[in-house]
């Protein structure tokens, strides 16, 4: 990691942002910002923000969604945290909390303002990111996004070819709730999945 890259990121991990000066209610517990970016991985996952298991470990998606995504992707767990390979910058770096259902709360929205533009400048060698769920979406796909989650990422193609760099693939969050979106659009794991995982392979080697 460059040394810039390197003080920037120190700066996000100790962000307080959402509890000293937060937009809405503050954040329920202590922050704890996970990102993992990088100076040289080709690919960055542009998620949503991380889970309880992930606020405990500190690492990203060391969860089941994870072991679904890595399993997407078609890679190991090594290859995953291999930051040559990978650069991984959520859209909220901390755990928002949970709403009263005990669904994950939306990414926090201090976050993408302060820190995104500055960490994506600092990474000009990325030529893929994937755009998991919705509030990636929005920040990285401009116009070529479309109405739903579903019409986005069924729109793939056409994401794909748009004169766009870096080369954007849009994905739905690989939680175990989406498991009946899965069942419902087979056409993602029949025919998107097999293009990212070549691209994945062409990118890490």
């Amino acid at each position: 990691m460059s040394e810039v890259l390197e003080r920037l990121t120190a700066r996000v991990r100790a962000c307080r942002i959402c509890v000293d000066q937060p937009v809405g209610r503050p954040l329920p517990h202590e922050p704890r910002p996970v990102l993992r970016p990088s100076s040289s991985a080709r690919i960055l996952l542009a998620s949503q923000a991380p889970g309880t298991k992930v606020h405990v470990s500190g690492m990203p998606f060391t969860d089941a969604s994870g072991d679904r995504l890595r399993s997407w992707l078609g890679v190991s767990n090594e290859e995953f945290y291999d930051t040559e390979k990978f650069a991984i910058v959520p859209m909220g770096f901390c755990f928002p909390g949970q709403d009263a259902k005990g669904g994950d709360l939306p990414p926090r929205r201090e976050c993408a303002p302060a820190w995104r533009a500055q960490l994506m400048a600092l990474m000009p060698q990325i030529d893929l990111v994937l755009t998991i769920g919705g509030y990636a979406q929005a920040w990285h796909m401009g116009t070529t996004r479309a109405a739903s989650l579903t019409d986005t990422v069924r729109n793939w193609r056409a994401v794909w070819d748009a004169p766009a760099s870096p080369k954007v693939l849009p994905l739905p969050h690989p939680s175990w709730r989406n498991t009946g979106w899965l069942k419902k659009n087979p056409w993602f794991e029949m025919d998107l999945l097999p293009f990212l995982r070549s691209e994945i392979r062409y990118r890490i080697g």
